[in-house]
């Protein structure tokens, strides 16, 4: 694009408020982008019914809470809470990742259909750490085994410190339509010890879907 172009636009988003500049002249995301991205029926709507059980569980574990939906192939943040001392993680709200490592994405790529999971397992799986799980058919197991115990672990796949406990959120209609997390230091409790709580926030926000 010509540099002439890319001005004239750069000047229109921030007339309209997509783009605001500061007196460096560094371009930032602006205020009507948030406000049209806080319409959203689906991230509005299911934060707002989740706040209240994510704020409990952040309260009872002082660890990072973490609320995420499918968007394609990739997960995307609607709502997290830092706890206090917790170990810091890559995520952040409005962004996304790969279904394949995290605690959420797992969830939520053991309940999607069929396609989007071959289409996922058969493309170049991203590695994050050398404990990232690439390969198919281990991860096919993974998927199962979220699919039979009700929640997902994933030990070190993202940073070699720490530990994510997924667990997934139910509609009125019992699809999977959302997933919660717990993201903790890692050798600081077993995922066994962790998914009872993860699993009661789960159905809790579950409930208030429905």
């Amino acid at each position: 694009m010509p540099a002439a172009t890319a001005h004239r636009v750069l000047r229109e988003f921030c007339e309209w408020g997509a783009l605001e500049r500061d007196d460096s002249g560094v371009y930032r995301v602006g205020l009507r982008l948030f406000e049209l991205g806080s319409l959203a029926p689906r991230g509005l709507g299911l934060r707002e019914r989740a706040l209240p059980f994510l704020e409990d569980l952040s309260q009872i574990t002082r660890e990072n809470v973490q609320l995420a939906v499918r968007e394609g192939t990739e997960v995307v943040y609607i709502e997290r809470i830092a706890g206090t001392g917790a170990v810091p993680v890559l995520t952040r709200v409005g962004g996304r990742f790969a279904l394949t490592a995290t605690g959420v994405g797992l969830v939520l790529l053991a309940h999607a259909p069929a396609e989007v999971q071959e289409d996922v397992l058969r493309n170049p799986i991203e590695r994050y750490t050398p404990e990232t799980v690439t390969d198919p058919d281990r991860l096919r197991h993974m998927l199962a085994d979220v699919r039979t115990h009700g929640f997902s672990t994933s030990e070190r796949q993202v940073t070699l410190d720490s530990l994510s406990v997924g667990a997934p959120i139910h509609d009125a209609r019992g699809q999977v339509v959302a997933a919660v997390s717990l993201v903790v230091r890692y050798g600081s409790a077993s995922p066994h010890a962790l998914a009872p709580l993860v699993m009661t926030s789960a159905r809790a926000i579950s409930r208030a879907l429905g």
